[in-house]
């Protein structure tokens, strides 16, 4: 495969993550499930025959270079947007502009929209009929579950590709290749680095090569020739979380459901995890008491009748106390539920109830249970046949 050349228009302002763009799928790191060679999107890519796609991915992972990629090795117009500064007039006069591209010099067009997802459904419709007869080759990136945020037409349209977070190994090859590439990273300023700097670097960027790259270049600007240390790389991330968590997000959800399961599967260590990671992320603490509450009816039930006790002191306690002390009350719920005996026989009963309710019809009260406050009910027959269970024998009335 000839590795082909990106334009470029860096200047001195432009910031090193953009200026380290791989230039060739050779030089891409990372997304070897759909990369590797013999891969179907890889074979497509070296084809120059690539349908439209939906890149899913975190930041940092490469959908947008990605997308550049397969537009100079598909010999296509690259053209970028933004959902949160385009709309459909501008969708419709790129689509004109693409046609007469085609007719004119015989190229196609290769459109790429970035947040894909901040349009709304309707304005997704907007691509429909210039995906369908193929004026553009659509390539929308999105970091949010494309079928919640998607319309089912433009999906039956587009492949979804997953971009996973990059590994350390990933990242520590593109900060060294930054490091020493002269013409388009830092090998102007010879940067040295002590006690494994890069590497602690690659692991604390959580996957994302563009806020690696970032730091390095604030590294390379505030330290210039003297040699940069650990300390100067956690003064630069001080203050600064690096954990992946967007609130109400794919990754929020994904984290809510590990800690449930942990607790449902007994397992203290991974429940405690998760729990810490989301308060670290800047989850509310109330949200996280009132799940716990849920998993104490849900998942312990009557095995434990102690779990909804601790679960909801711990709730009053982070509602009265706040931070820090609340949290850890919700750590000794979040501990105890998971340990303690578990059964979700209250909560198989009540769905199993709920089912037969929802589809029968609406049963009248039995008389024998109506009270008779008037003569008329008493005539009725209400409250006939009711037996009072504590004058019953053992105080049942079966």
């Amino acid at each position: 495969m000839v590795d082909v050349e990106l334009p470029t228009q860096a200047t001195n302002f432009t910031p090193l993550a953009a200026r380290m763009r791989p230039v060739s799928l050779a030089h891409f790191n990372g997304q070897r499930h759909i990369l590797e060679e013999g891969r179907p999107l890889r074979r497509a890519i070296e084809a120059g025959q690539v349908p439209s796609m939906i890149l899913w991915g975190p930041p940092g992972t490469g959908k947008t270079t990605l997308a550049r990629l397969v537009s100079q090795h598909c010999r296509k117009e690259f053209v970028s947007i933004s959902a949160v500064q385009s709309g459909v007039k501008q969708i419709r006069c790129l689509a004109e502009q693409a046609k007469s591209r085609c007719v004119t010099a015989g190229q196609g067009t290769v459109l790429f929209v970035d947040e894909v997802h901040r349009f709304s459904k309707s304005q997704q419709d907007a691509f429909l009929p210039f995906v369908e007869d193929g004026t553009l080759i659509f390539v929308g990136a999105t970091t949010e579950n494309p079928s919640f945020t998607l319309n089912s037409a433009l999906l039956s349209r587009a492949r979804v590709f997953v971009l996973q977070p990059l590994l350390p190994q990933d990242i520590l090859a593109i900060l060294k290749r930054a490091v020493e590439d002269v013409e388009h990273g830092l090998g102007r300023q010879r940067l040295s680095f002590e006690n494994d700097v890069l590497e602690a670097l690659a692991t604390a960027s959580d996957g994302d090569a563009r806020r690696a790259l970032n730091t390095l270049e604030i590294l390379g600007d505030l330290c210039g020739t003297e040699p940069i240390t650990r300390e100067d790389l956690a003064q630069i991330l001080q203050g600064g979380s690096t954990r992946r968590f967007d609130n109400q997000g794919d990754v929020f959800y994904d984290q809510i459901s590990a800690l449930h399961k942990s607790v449902r599967g007994s397992s203290p260590d991974a429940a405690l995890y998760w729990l810490v990671r989301m308060l670290d992320g800047g989850c509310d603490p109330r949200y996280l008491a009132r799940r716990l509450v849920r998993i104490a009816s849900e998942d312990v039930g009557n095995a434990d009748p102690r779990a909804l006790r601790i679960a909801l002191d711990a709730w009053d306690v982070q509602d009265r106390v706040g931070s820090p002390e609340g949290e850890l009350a919700l750590a000794q719920a979040v501990l105890y539920l998971s340990i303690c005996a578990k059964s979700n026989a209250v909560y198989s009963a009540y769905n199993a109830v709920l089912e037969i309710i929802k589809n029968d019809n609406s049963h009248e009260v039995p008389t024998r249970f109506r009270n008779a406050p008037t003569n008329l009910m008493g005539a009725l027959g209400y409250g006939n046949g009711y037996r009072y269970a504590h004058d019953e024998p053992d105080g049942y009335a079966a």
